[in-house]
């Protein structure tokens, strides 16, 4: 039997029967199978569990279609490695559809019984045979668009109050695309030119990225093991989240205050942009999370970051009028990182929305009472829904008369030009190059 889809099993049985998120139980299973798996076992470990937690919604569709038993009946053990066979045959061209089914019914010997076997045999053959739009009974758009992007109807219901029905389809079926891996360079510790050249002598692919201070990387493993990001070179960072740091338009000497930081990437990106020469607040409000800000701010060598475990959702009169610039990169559903996360999908539900967007729009009251007159806030979020966006900004100035929306203009020339809507505020879908997210700007006058 083969040892890396038995280990991949292990991974999407613990995701669904403890409710483990992804990447915490893929890493666990690998770390414990570790001195029997080599680096292709991984990759191939790695591109089912990603690949079936995605498509988990179409996939499950499939398995309806062919399956006589209801899904409920099926045991968890088995549903798994049918979503796996059919992830593989409809999916996967690199990987022989007879080994796909060869090696389910093997997994279904041993986590099931005979009768198991026959059951996972008869669909993976009808599946081998079918083309991808025969698996589908379709009703109405809303429908197909969620079976054939694996997306639920709900986030479709979501999306379509502000995009037409072809622009949903695209945002769903690039929430499915594998993110390219996108680093940021560390300007206190090395330049672009430098940088490239230490990837080039360790045969690593490059490319360019969109912004002066990143690049891309190409077939790269465990890019958390190398010597480079170890010694702080260089950030694991998506271009669009970094789009934060740079419009705060940081100054060295600026009193700044990032009040949901971990675990860190846009708050060390802002001490990178001064020199690590500004004074520097990051807030989290759990221990554990804060400890990551630390350890990032160590490797990448900044000293200007002072962290705090605080909520920022309770108001402290000492901080009143206290900060120059203000961050907040607000919790939210993050439906803009889906490709990243897919987790998410199947986690969150359409009453998750209003109770986070009241979380959002306390943080935004609070903190922004901890700006100094004419200090600049920026609020952000890696989720595309208005309720989240737009319309906390909205609100937020319906009750505070005394700030405005200031536009985006760092990007004028730039690729991100494009997302900048009439009022201002930047929103960005899940794309090709980027994932999706939404920035305002807010001045205090």
């Amino acid at each position: 039997m083969d040892r890396a889809r038995e280990v991949a099993l292990k991974v999407l049985y613990n995701i669904d029967k403890n409710k483990s998120y992804s990447n915490i139980a893929l890493d666990g299973e690998i770390k414990k199978n570790k001195d029997r798996l080599n680096e292709k076992d991984i990759g191939l470990i790695s591109e089912i569990v990603y690949g079936v937690t995605t498509w988990k919604l179409t996939i499950d569709e499939i398995v309806k279609k062919y399956s006589k038993v209801k899904m409920k009946k099926i045991s968890l053990w088995i549903i798994n490695i049918l979503r796996m066979g059919i992830y593989q045959i409809v999916f996967l061209d690199k990987i022989p559809k007879s080994a796909a089914v060869n090696e389910s019914v093997k997994l279904s010997k041993k986590y099931g019984h005979k009768a198991s076997s026959s059951f996972v045999n008869a669909i993976l053959r009808k599946v081998e045979k079918k083309d991808y739009e025969d698996f589908f009974e379709i009703k109405n758009d809303i429908e197909r668009i969620s079976k054939t992007t694996s997306m639920p109807e709900w986030i479709i219901k979501e999306l379509l109050k502000e995009k037409d029905e072809k622009e949903v389809e695209e945002i769903c079926k690039n929430s499915n695309k594998r993110p390219k891996i996108s680093i940021r360079i560390n300007r206190l510790k090395t330049t672009k030119i430098k940088l490239k050249e230490e990837f080039k002598n360790k045969k690593i692919e490059i490319e360019e990225g969109i912004l002066d201070d990143f690049i891309y990387l190409n077939k790269v493993k465990n890019i958390e093991n190398l010597d480079l990001f170890k010694e702080g070179k260089f950030t694991i960072q998506d271009e669009v989240a970094s789009l934060p740091s740079i419009i705060l338009e940081p100054k060295e000497d600026d009193r700044i205050l990032d009040a949901c930081s971990a675990p860190g990437g846009k708050t060390t990106y802002i001490a990178e942009l001064v020199n690590d020469k500004a004074d520097i607040k990051a807030w989290d409000v759990h221990e554990h999370r804060i400890k990551l800000i630390q350890e990032n701010a160590k490797r990448l060598g900044i000293n200007s970051i002072k962290t705090e475990v605080k909520d920022a959702t309770r108001l402290d009169e000492n901080y009143i009028e206290k900060f120059d610039k203000i961050l907040l990169d607000v919790p939210c559903l993050g439906l803009g990182v889906l490709k990243r996360k897919p987790d998410i999908k199947w986690q969150k539900n359409s009453e998750d929305v209003l109770e986070i967007s009241k979380i959002q729009l306390k943080i935004l009251e609070n903190c922004s009472k901890y700006l100094k007159k004419g200090g600049k806030l920026v609020y952000s979020t890696c989720s595309i829904l208005k309720e989240e966006n737009d319309e906390i900004i909205e609100k937020f100035l319906k009750n505070n008369k005394n700030f405005h929306i200031e536009k985006i203009k760092f990007c004028i020339e730039n690729y991100f030009q494009k997302f900048i809507k009439e009022n201002g505020m930047l929103s960005v879908y899940p794309n090709d190059k980027t994932d999706g997210f939404f920035i305002c700007k807010i001045a205090k006058n």
